[in-house]
């Protein structure tokens, strides 16, 4: 585990040396402030991370000044995306309710907004309003065809694309936010209160931690590099979208790489933190291309193995006791609380769920985190997202964009874990089918449901199902680290 935290750090700190970032620096008077583009270097970025690590600052708790710092940043960040979505009155909100802050700089907030508002909002969309909604409709109908007819995520492509439907009806304003006097949409109130917040994305991985198994890769520990090397497709996309022209901001990067780990949550988490605004077309591409797993990774998995690698046959996994299922979700809960605090909202979710199964002493609130509620929570959930799917928030450009470096950083995510698996191979006494590496990524239990099929097409007696789960819940809590590396570098 300390290896794969590691080679995650590691390769965070690597993309700092290479990006290029507009950061908001402060000087004592923050009416003289001005943004500047700097490079943050390789040493710069492992200085930073070593910052918000738990062991440095539970030796070095946070001081006045920084927390000052920290709330001045964060309302100028929230001004800003109000402005790029054209919410004048929820920007200027924001500043009225800002306190401490220097007269000086709300001053020149205000200015902002009011120049902004003076222009007039220019959505991004590429088609006429009235043309766009009637698109975005049917992009949800095929949602919600792809859902019925070929069951990809039904639990969820079905509520966004009915979210998308909603959404976009001209007038009814059911995504709308409140007006004087008026109160907003019930979709605006559902993204605001558990997307917005991260409260539903934190849900939905406690009751995935409850209906998790780890004793596949607590019996073959080595799998967890698999996990760690599926997530190498998620900084590629992160230097690709750096890489377009400046059609992305370092943030949007970062929240755009996490749909190669292909999880959902976590992919929903980072952008409500990172990048709102293109919330809607990172949750669909991640969601996408989870349900695309089984058409997907076949290809790049024949492409890259023989089928003398496809019929390698594992042993059968030893026995994992009890104690040991239940001091590893607290094992690796005080990891990442010690090295990666940033991560521990998704991973402490993951691993309460997890230590409530596996503790056999809560069976109702385990039962309850794996069936009602996160069934509530998920309905919930692909509504908020699908309200996100506007038009005017989605027919452009950076959609497009999105898809591509999404699916980009999957199969890269994909191969990475083959290819590790293969080089394991050539160190490793007992042989690993290359085929599990393909299940590092995040998609539980389908992309190692793929490996096992995979597997049998070349060797009938071959069942990788298990072997497969050790790398396929490594990605899991790999992605949650990743997510984690990149907002301390982001954030």
């Amino acid at each position: 585990m300390k290896k794969f935290i590691t080679m995650g750090l590691l390769a965070a700190a690597i993309l700092g040396g290479t990006a290029r970032v507009h950061a908001a620096e402060k000087a004592a008077a923050p009416a003289e402030a001005e943004k500047t583009e700097k490079g943050i270097s390789i040493g710069e970025g492992f200085a930073k991370l070593g910052r918000e690590t738990g062991i440095y600052r539970f030796l070095n708790p946070q001081t006045a000044e920084e927390k000052h710092i920290a709330y001045v940043a964060a309302l100028e960040k929230t001004v800003d995306a109000e402005i790029a979505a054209g919410h004048f009155h929820g920007a200027m909100e924001q500043i009225h309710k800002a306190h401490g802050v220097d007269q000086a700089l709300l001053d020149q907030l205000t200015q902002d907004v009011e120049e902004a508002e003076a222009e007039g909002y220019h959505a991004p969309a590429s088609l006429p309003e009235g043309l766009g909604q009637f698109v975005m409709i049917l992009v949800g109908l095929i949602l919600i065809f792809l859902a019925i007819k070929k069951g990809f995520e039904p639990l969820l492509l079905l509520p966004i694309g009915f979210g998308a439907i909603l959404t976009n009806i001209p007038m009814a304003g059911i995504s709308a936010g409140p007006m004087p006097g008026q109160p907003g949409g019930f979709l605006y109130y559902f993204y605001t209160v558990g997307v917005e917040s991260g409260v539903f994305p934190l849900l939905i991985f406690m009751g995935v931690g409850a209906m998790t198994d780890f004793g596949p890769l607590l019996a073959n520990p080595k799998t967890a590099l698999l996990g760690a090397a599926a997530q190498f497709g998620i900084f590629c996309a992160l230097m690709g979208a750096m890489a377009c022209g400046g059609l992305f901001t370092l943030q949007d990067a970062a929240a755009i790489g996490i749909i190669g780990g292909a999880d959902g949550p976590t992919a929903i988490f980072l952008a409500s933190r990172l990048s709102p605004n293109l919330l809607g077309a990172i949750a669909v591409a991640a969601y996408s291309y989870m349900a695309l797993v089984p058409i997907i990774q076949p290809p790049i998995m024949k492409m890259l193995t023989t089928k003398e690698e496809r019929a390698i046959e594992m042993k059968q996994l030893r026995h994992v006791t009890k104690t040991e299922k239940i001091v590893f979700p607290l094992l690796v809960l005080i990891l990442c609380l010690l090295l990666l605090p940033s991560a521990t909202p998704l991973i402490g979710m993951l691993m309460l769920g997890n230590l409530m199964k596996e503790s056999a002493v809560v069976d109702r609130l385990s039962d309850t985190a794996q069936n009602s509620l996160i069934n509530i929570v998920t309905i919930m959930l692909g509504l908020a997202v699908g309200s996100k799917l506007a038009a005017d928030k989605f027919l452009n450009v950076q959609t497009l964009g999105i898809l591509l470096l999404g699916l980009g950083a999957f199969v890269i995510g994909t191969a990475a874990g083959v290819i590790i698996a293969k080089i394991m191979n050539k160190v490793s006494k007992e042989k690993i089918n290359p085929l599990i590496g393909s299940a590092g990524v995040s998609a539980v239990p389908m992309a190692a449901r793929v490996s096992n099929k995979v597997g049998l097409e070349a060797n009938p007696q071959n069942f990788l199902l298990m072997h497969a789960m050790g790398p396929n819940v490594a990605g899991v809590i790999g992605s949650a680290v990743a997510a984690g590396v990149l907002l301390a570098l982001c954030g």
